[in-house]
Formats: structure tokens, sequence, C-alpha cells
């Protein structure tokens, strides 16, 4: 066997490598021993020690050659199920697993900010319950990489189905066992004489089945983290292994976008479930209407764990490595990594251990240049959830409701879509590591230019009294209070704005004066409002005139598409380099630090994203807030009003900040690229020079002699 031969043992592990025909007659064609195989194998790299030198690649750990095994279960393997053992059979798996996770986590999403609403959940709790993911990934993250690399990955990945199965579950027990939904009542607060209003009592409202309901979430919560790092961990890697260097953009870039179509899905569920129509009385509650409500809230969560645990066994029955992987294994190690250079070596052979390798990859400026874009990116993702829900209702005046509606029709299409396309560009193109990261360089740059654009589209600033209007000169700024509303002792925790007929909008009617109000048609209006005295007067059907009615005044602003177009692009431009990112970690590391690189990779992303990044952005916004929910009893609440041109520039600019960054860092992660490659391409000349300089001192010898 031959140096330029590397691959020709792992072939055929059955065939003991001779040099000659003489000692291949000696062995003849018996079956070799198996431990003289198995050490001949083992003590390959120090066999080619010494000639190292002399090889053109700077060479990895010595793999052992992969055992391909059916698809079944044990010694239970059935002749026509091995048409699913193949890795087509095993995305759509994988696919179907990340669907039915991503949908419990837009259906957690929505309860944890229902119960915001009908628990009153402290802030502690408000930020706890929603960590609580991030905080169990990352706590199992570099364990879960390094020993779920060396055993059967699609096991593990059996387990993680059973485990978002049962996290679901436990997310749905608190439907079954609580009356968590409750009758809302229409509040219509209207100006009222002081002798007809009501004493408020403060009182401290818990409910007694709070502590129960949040534990339950806590443990589901924890039981998806669990489960998640298998999924994007040895699942991806998984998938790598068994598809082609250029392929596995698209494969990688499928499965990723299925995750937030997921989530998309579990939104559109449970998003109807957040408000209970207004119709139902307190007859209907005793007659167990609402509990009929409460349980569509189940349908949501049963579904993903029903999905989840239908994947359980098919998933146990892929072996460790696909038909195929040794192949494709041989043609990726012909162009190996680039990430270690020499000096390396002598680490890597001599302390595999979990905790070193992972402390080696965290000092890589390579690696954590890769693992940083990734923590960027969530960044601008976050920052993109928490604040453009909060920008449409101010900027462009519309309801909390459509204003969500539209942030997931702009952020989850949009991620999806920029998502797989960056990895099938990445794919059908055949791209380089370094055109790969130039790639990301020119989304991002593109990116931010969207979001410079964005600045520009604004709408009109209506008149909102107390806020930027001043009750005609008799109010004060940032005080919803004037002698006009002063007698009719209004509060400010049901914000329900109405527009005048004077074009000015009002935080309610009691902040109007409005002492009447009618329902005709269907359409709500009100009357004899002491703050509202200029503007053209409508009669209604009866001759009574109309002062004001619910909503917002119309500024007949035309530019919400326009944002929409600008914003949706940029998001998909952003998304557009997560797969590129992955792939560059994939492809640079050895095959046996794959799954670690991405563990390291996830490690980084939750300590600098998706942890620190939530509760920085809501501080964030808190600073743009212009008027907050401050009841009766001094109880600070939710913010309900907020500056528009401050949040603009809050929003933008964050979202900016998070491009700048992914731009340098993936430029810096290209200068020490190109450095590492001219640092092994300058220490594999030496040894050329030594051994030319040395033939030619024997050569004048030689000829002196």
């Amino acid at each position: 066997m031959t140096e330029e031969d590397p691959g020709r043992i792992q072939d055929h592990p059955e065939k003991i490598p001779v040099k000659d025909e003489s000692e291949k007659g000696s062995v003849g064609s018996k079956k070799p021993n198996p431990f003289l195989t198995v050490t001949l194998m083992k003590f390959s790299y120090f066999r080619r020690a010494k000639n190292f030198f002399e090889t053109k690649v700077i060479p990895g750990p010595k793999q052992v050659p992969l055992v391909e095994g059916p698809f079944g279960l044990g010694s239970l393997v059935f002749t026509p199920f091995q048409r699913f053992n193949n890795i087509k059979c095993f995305l759509t798996f994988y696919c179907l697993l990340v669907l039915a996770q991503g949908m419990v986590f837009g259906l957690t999403d929505l309860s944890i900010g229902n119960f915001e609403k009908e628990l009153y959940l402290s802030r502690t709790e408000r930020y706890v319950l929603p960590l609580t993911y991030d905080i169990s990934s990352l706590s199992v993250a570099i364990l879960v990489a390094y020993c779920g690399s060396r055993g059967n990955r699609a096991r593990w990945m059996a387990v993680s189905a059973f485990l978002v199965g049962l996290g679901s579950l436990l997310l749905a027990i608190p439907y079954m066992k609580y009356e968590i939904v409750k009758p809302m009542e229409e509040v219509d607060e209207l100006c009222t004489e002081e002798e007809h209003r009501t004493v408020t009592v403060c009182e401290e409202n818990i409910s007694p089945y709070k502590s129960q309901i949040i534990s339950l979430f806590i443990a589901g919560q924890s039981l998806q983290g669990f489960a998640g790092m298998p999924i994007y961990i040895l699942g991806l890697t998984f998938i790598y292994d068994h598809i082609s260097t250029h392929s596995a953009g698209f494969y990688l870039g499928l499965g990723e976008a299925m995750q937030i179509l997921g989530y998309g899905v579990g939104y559109t569920v449970g998003a109807p479930n957040l408000r209970p129509s207004h119709n139902h009385t307190e007859e209907d509650w005793s007659n167990h209407q609402y509990k009929w409500w409460q349980s569509n809230w189940l349908v949501g969560f049963l579904g993903a764990t029903l999905l989840a645990w239908f994947l359980f066994f098919p998933l146990m029955c892929f072996p460790t490595n696909l038909p195929g992987a040794q192949k494709i294994r041989l043609r990726k190690e012909r162009k190996p990594s680039t990430f270690f250079s020499y000096k390396d070596l002598k680490f890597f052979f001599f302390f595999q251990t979990g905790l070193s390798l992972a402390w080696y990859l965290i000092k890589s400026p390579l690696m954590m240049c890769y693992a940083m874009c990734k923590a960027t990116e969530s960044l601008a993702n976050i920052g993109s959830a928490e604040f453009l829900p909060k920008y449409l209702e101010n900027q462009f005046l519309l309801t909390p409701s459509l204003a969500a509606l539209l942030t997931g029709i702009i952020l989850i299409p949009g991620g999806a879509i920029g998502i797989f396309l960056g990895g099938f560009v990445v794919s059908k193109l055949k791209l380089s590591c370094r055109s790969q990261m130039r790639f990301i360089m020119t989304t991002s740059i593109i990116s931010l230019g969207l979001l410079v654009l964005v600045i520009f589209v604004k709408c009109e600033t209506v008149d909102f009294a107390g806020i930027n209007e001043d009750y005609d000169g008799l109010g004060t700024f940032g005080n919803l209070t004037a002698p006009c509303n002063e007698l009719c002792d209004c509060t400010s925790s049901v914000y329900s704005s109405v527009c005048g007929r004077d074009e000015t909008e009002y935080f309610s009617p009691c902040f109007a004066g409005c002492i009447a109000s009618k329902i005709l048609h269907n359409e709500k209006t009100y009357y004899n409002c002491s703050c509202i005295k200029e503007g053209l007067t409508n009669a209604d059907s009866q001759g009574d005139f109309i002062d004001a009615v619910p909503g917002k005044c119309n500024t007949k602003c035309f530019t919400l598409p326009l944002f929409f177009a600008f914003f949706f692009c940029a998001i998909a431009f952003s998304s557009s380099g997560s797969i590129p990112i992955t792939l560059m970690i994939l492809r640079t590391l050895p095959s046996s630090l794959q799954s670690l690189g991405i563990g390291v990779t996830y490690t980084t992303l939750r300590i600098f994203g998706t942890i620190p990044g939530p509760l920085i952005f809501r501080i964030t916004a808190s600073s743009s807030c212009t008027y907050w929910d401050i009841n009766k009893c001094g109880i600070k609440g939710r913010c309900w009003i907020y500056n528009k041109t401050k949040m603009v520039y809050i929003l933008l600019g964050l979202c900016i900040f998070c491009k700048v960054a992914t731009a340098l860092l993936t430029f810096l992660a290209l200068v020490k690229y190109d450095v590492t490659i001219v640092e092994s391409s300058e220490i594999l000349a030496k040894p050329e020079k030594r051994k030319r300089s040395s033939q030619k001192k024997k050569k004048r010898k030689k000829t002196s002699h």
C-alpha cells in the first residue's frame, strides 16, 4: 500500500495491505486475524508520521471504517422496510420532528402571553418561563454533542421525539386540569358622576393554582430543551455525513425552514384561542361552555404529542450509518479540513476528552467567529420579534391583534424563505468556504441597506390628547387628565382608544369626557363628550349627534405595504446566511469534531444571544415608553403608548448593529481562514526545502569524492 492511497484499507478492511507479491502469497486468500486488522488501522497514523511532511495536506485523526447497517429494530429486520433505509426518508422524519417541536414553541409562546393576563404573572415569572428552554438546552449541549456523536445518532433522535411528545403533554395538562380561561367582560369606561362610582378595593389577585401551572410549564419547557439538542446537533451532523458536501445546503436549509414553519403552524392554531367571544355570559360559563373553549388549546398540544410519538419507532430503526456512508466519507476525506495547523495535531491526538476539546474549540478565533455570527443573527431575530408588533401599533396605528398577525406574516415566512434559499444557493452554486463567507457578507450588507430604507417609511403623526396634544392648551403633555375630564375619575388600566369628531385620539371614552354610548347597526358610538368641542357633527339614525367612535383615527397612511416589502426582504436576506454559517463549521472541522463544534456553537448562541437578548430588548423598549399603565392601586403594568421616533431608531438601530456585527465577524473569519491556509502551506513547504538541500549536499559529497 502506498502513501498516496490511504483510503484502500478503509474500502476493504477485510484485506490486509501488503507491499509486494511475496507478502501477498504468504497470506493467501485466508481471512486475516481481526485483532491484527484493528491494530494496523489503529497505528496507521504512526506509520504515516514518518512521511508526514511529504504529504500535500494536514491529516486529521484516523477514522475507523464505518459499519453500515440495515433498517430494523435489533434482530427484527424485514426486507420490505429496507426501502426506508436512506437519507431522504430520514430527512422526512427529521422535518416532521422539527415541525412538531416548532408547533410546541408557537403554542407555548402564546400560552405564556395568555398566562400574563389570566394569572397576573410577575416580571420575574414572565422572564423565567420563556428562558427555561434556553437554560435547559444550554446545560446539555456539550454533553449531548460529545457523547451522542459516539453512538447511534438516529436513536438519540428517537429519544428526542419521545421527550418532545412528553413535554408537549405536560404543557397541555394545565388546560385539562385547571380553569384558566375566564369569561371576559366588555368594559366600556364612561365618564360617571361621583355618586354612581364604585369603590375600588386594592387586593392582591393571585390564582390559587398559579404555582402548579408554572411548575408544569417549567417542566415541559425543560424537556423541550433537553430534546432540542440531539435534534439540532446530532440530527444535523447525521444528515451532513450522509450527503455530498455541495448538497448539504439544500437538505439542512429544508430542515431548518420546517422548524420556522412549525412555529407558524402553532401560532396559527393558538392565536384564535387568545380571546374568547364577548357574546358569552355568566350563564354560558355555568354551563361549561368556556371549558369547551379552553379545550381548544389541547388540540394543538396533543397534536404535537401524537406527531412526535409517531416518529419514535421509525427513528429507532435507523442504523448508525446508512448504506453508502463509507463512500461519502472517503470522498469528503480527499478534501480534509483546514481547521487545524500542524501544532494542533499533538494536542488533538493525545487529549481527546470532551471538556478539553470543547475548550480548545472555544479558544479558536475561527470557531468563535462562526459561533458569534449565529449569536448576532439570533439577536436580530429576537429584536424583530420584540419590537415589530409595538412598532406597527404605534407607527401605523394598527390594533394589537392585527399588528401581531402582520408580525407573524413578516417574520415566519420571511425567515423560512431566507433560510431555504440560502441553503439552496450554496448547494446550487457549489460555493467554497471563502465564497460562502463572501455570500454571508453580501446578504448582510443588502439586509443592512433595506433596514436603512425602512427608516424613511413613516406615517403622519395623529394628535393624541395628553401625549402630543394638550387638550387645546388646558392640559399638559404626558398627562391624560385635564379640566374637562378630571371629575370623571378615569383609569388607565383599560386602553380603548376613541377618535373624536375633532380628529384627535383619546385614550378611552372616559378621558374624552363621554357620558353616553349606543350600539346602532352593530356599530358603537359615544355622545356628550365634554373634551370634544370642535369638528363637524353628524347625527345618527335617532337624531343624536355623535362625538366619538371607537378605534384609532384614520391618518390616510398608505406606506404600510412599502414597509412590509422592505422589512420582509430584509428578514429574508438576513436569514439566508444561517445555513452557510453552519456549513462552514461542518466543512472546516474534522468529522469527529463536527458534533462538538455545533454543540459549542449552540452554547455560544445561548450565552450571548437567546438568554440575554429578550431582557436587553425589553429594557430598551421600555426606555421609549411614553405612557404606562398605572392602576388605582399604584401597580405599574404594561406600556400603552410609545414614542414613535425613538422606537424606530431603537428597533432599526439594534437590527443594523447586529447585521454590521455579522458582516465584520465574517470578514475576520475570512482573514483568519486565509492565514491558516498560508501557515499550513509554509509548514508543508519547509520539509521540501530540507529534502532538496540534503539531496544537494549528497551530490556535492559524491562529486568531491
